[in-house]
């Protein structure tokens, strides 16, 4: 019934959110926090490059893997358009193998809450463990739920020209603040001359994690060198009003 970053989710994505385009000063940051790295750095949930590229024109050597075939086939078609050539993954963030170890991995933007099961979330952090070098490191964004109505539906629309758009509808179905979770349905419809002619339904689930409850799943795992920051400040402590909290671990 649903699909999962299919086509039209891709094109949406691609039109607000381009190649290089910074949200909220992440790309800076992460260029910053990988100064110096030298060996391989894996994009976890790589998209369709937004991200990645400019950490490869900076001249990392960067792979990235990502569920989505279609986000993958956008990321290739940008890379392929400035001459560059990563190694792409299609694969489940909780059951990988990769031929590489790598000196850091990365999810930023807050991906990592778009793995909706507890159990896959530890899954992918122990994969993400498994493919680091002796002393490598993860960088992981997680999201604090802000706003939130139950029921509320928004509509947004993004012309393609004038004769083309695409029209995001998005409702507020449920939070659970049990099993931290929320859950909203995106309808993804494409019109041409006032005709609908292709629409996509996503289901879409956010989880939400504790700062002391993700420390210590990091360390169950086995990471050490546990440090956070919040809103891309390497020197920020999270405060109540924080949305958006970065984690660094290393892998001894």
């Amino acid at each position: 019934m649903f699909s999962y970053y299919g086509r039209l989710s891709t094109e949406l994505y691609n039109l607000t959110k381009p190649v290089g385009h910074s949200i909220n000063g992440d790309i800076e940051y992460y260029l910053d926090r990988l100064e110096g790295t030298k060996g391989k750095v894996l994009e976890a949930a790589v998209g369709s490059g937004r991200f990645l590229i400019p950490l490869l024109e900076k001249g990392y050597i960067v792979d990235g893997i990502d569920y989505s075939p279609e986000m993958l086939d956008s990321c290739r078609e940008h890379c392929k358009e400035r001459d560059l050539n990563p190694s792409l993954y299609e694969g489940n963030l909780a059951d990988f193998s990769l031929p590489s170890t790598y000196e850091a991995i990365v999810i930023p933007t807050g991906s990592f809450c778009l793995i909706e099961k507890l159990a896959d979330a530890k899954a992918a952090l122990k994969c993400f463990y498994d493919h680091l070098a002796p002393n490598g490191r993860v960088i992981i964004d997680l999201g604090i739920p802000g706003h939130w109505r139950t029921g509320e539906i928004t509509t947004s629309t993004f012309p393609l020209s004038q004769e083309e758009g695409l029209l995001l509808e998005n409702k507020s179905v449920e939070i659970n603040w049990v099993d931290q979770y929320t859950l909203s349905y995106l309808k993804y419809e494409k019109w041409q001359k006032g005709k609908l002619v292709d629409t996509e339904l996503q289901k879409f689930v956010l989880r939400w994690y504790g700062i002391e409850e993700f420390k210590l799943i990091l360390k169950s795992i086995g990471f050490s060198e546990i440090t956070c920051s919040a809103e891309y400040n390497y020197k920020k402590e999270p405060t109540k009003e924080t949305q958006l909290v970065t984690f660094e671990a290393v892998k001894k």
